[in-house]
C-alpha cells in the first residue's frame, strides 16, 4: 500500500492494490505458443536458470525506519522468507516477526521465463509487515505481508548469461521502467523513468535496486536512494541467507529461492492458509492486500495482453513490448514459461 499522509488518500491506494482482472491463460493458448517456439529453440536447464538468476540478481538497498512501535526498531523493514517462522501460515507473520527467535534471514525469490531472444527474470522481496508510524492510520494504511519486486530483461547476445537491458519495478500499484546505461531501449507506451546505476560485486556489475521503508515500494537505486544512514545493503547468494547485524549493515547476503521450487510459492498457491484466491496473501492485520507476482498490476497502464494483473509473470514479453521501444530483435514466442505450463 502506498504510504499516504492524509486519510483522504488511503482510499485511492487501497482500491489500486486490489487487481480485479487477473490474466488466466488457457491451456490452448499455452499449447499453441509452445508449438511455435519448440520449432525454433530448446529451453535451458534448471541449473542454468538458477545461475542466470544469480548472475543478474541486483545489489539491493533497503531503507529502514526506526520510528514507531510497528517498525520494530527497523526489523520490520528487513527482507526475509515467506516461511521465516517455519510455516506457510500468512496470518501469523505480523506477530511472529516481532519475536526475537526470528531474526529475519534474507531471501530473494526469483523465476525465469525464456523466449527465443530473451530471458525475463522476476525478483521478489518479502516483508512480514507493511506498516506506518502514524497511529491513526494503523488500520487503514497497514497490512500483514508485503511482496514487491522487479522484472529484469536480459537479451541473448551470444554470451553465457546475456546482457541485462533494463527492468520494470513494482511500486505498490504502479510499475516503473528503467534502462541500463548502454541500452537502446526508448519510451514505449510508458515513459522510461530513469537509468540503472550498477555496483561491482565479485567481478559482476549488477543493477542497484532500492526499497523504501514501511511500504517497501521498489525502484532503481538512482531514483530511490535511502534517506539518512539507516539502511541495509543486500548481496545475492545461491547458498547463504543472512540477517542484518543492525540497521547499518552494508554487507548482508540474501539467498535466491526459486518460486517454482518443490513446495515453493507457486506450488503453494492453493494453500488457503497462505493465499486467498491463489494469488493474494492472507492476512490478520490491516485493510490492504499483498499480491503474489502472478497478480502484480499497474492500475492504469491499460488492458492489453501483458498489462492485466499477473501479466508480468504470465506474459512478460508482451508487457515489455508495451512498455519499451528500441527492443531490436524481440520474440514473444516462449520456449520456457512455467506460469503458462510451457516447460
Amino acid at each position: 500500500m502506498k504510504k499516504l499522509l492524509f486519510l483522504t488518500g488511503w482510499l485511492i491506494a487501497f482500491a489500486g492494490c486490489q487487481p480485479t482482472s487477473t490474466v488466466e491463460p488457457s491451456s490452448q493458448t499455452a499449447s499453441k505458443n509452445h508449438s511455435k517456439a519448440s520449432a525454433q529453440s530448446q529451453r535451458q536447464s534448471n541449473d542454468f536458470y538458477a545461475n542466470l538468476a544469480f548472475r543478474h540478481a541486483p545489489v539491493h538497498y533497503q531503507d529502514v525506519d526506526r520510528t514507531g512501535s510497528h517498525g520494530l526498531s527497523g526489523k520490520a523493514d528487513y527482507i526475509t522468507a515467506v516461511d521465516f517462522d517455519g510455516d506457510l501460515n500468512a496470518k501469523n507473520n505480523w506477530n511472529n516477526i516481532a519475536r526475537g527467535n526470528y531474526p529475519g534471514k534474507a531471501v530473494g525469490y526469483y523465476s525465469v521465463v525464456e523466449t527465443t531472444t530473451h530471458y525475463f527474470i522476476i525478483y521478489a522481496f518479502f516483508h512480514p509487515r507493511d506498516w506506518t508510524d502514524v497511529f491513526f492510520l494503523y488500520y487503514f494504511d497497514e497490512h500483514e505481508n508485503d511482496l514487491e519486486g522487479l522484472l529484469t530483461i536480459v537479451r541473448k547476445d551470444g554470451s553465457t548469461y546475456g546482457r541485462a537491458e533494463g527492468a520494470i519495478t513494482v511500486f505498490h500499484n504502479d510499475f516503473y521502467s528503467f534502462k541500463a546505461a548502454a541500452s537502446s531501449l526508448t519510451n514505449g507506451r510508458e515513459d522510461i523513468d530513469g537509468t540503472f546505476t550498477t555496483q561491482n560485486h565479485n567481478g559482476v556489475q549488477r543493477f542497484k535496486t532500492a526499497q523504501e521503508a514501511k511500504g517497501h515500494g521498489l525502484k532503481a537505486h538512482s531514483k530511490l536512494k535511502p534517506g539518512g544512514d539507516d539502511y541495509v545493503v543486500y548481496y545475492p547468494s545461491q547458498t547463504t541467507s543472512e540477517s542484518p547485524s543492525n540497521i547499518y549493515d552494508r554487507n548482508v547476503k540474501y539467498k535466491l529461492v526459486n518460486i517454482f521450487a518443490n513446495g515453493g510459492l507457486w506450488q503453494s498457491r492453493f494453500n488457503t492458509q497462505l493465499f486467498k484466491n491463489a494469488k493474494q496473501f492472507q492476512k490478520s492485520v490491516g485493510r490492504g492486500t499483498a499480491n503474489a507476482p502472478w497478480n502484480w498490476d499497474d492500475g492504469n497502464d491499460g488492458g492489453d495482453l501483458g498489462l492485466l494483473a499477473g501479466g508480468m509473470a504470465y506474459y512478460p514479453a508482451e508487457l515489455v513490448d508495451q512498455y519499451f521501444n528500441g527492443l531490436g530483435n524481440f520474440s514473444k514466442q516462449y520456449v520456457y514459461n512455467p506460469y503458462l505450463g510451457i516447460e
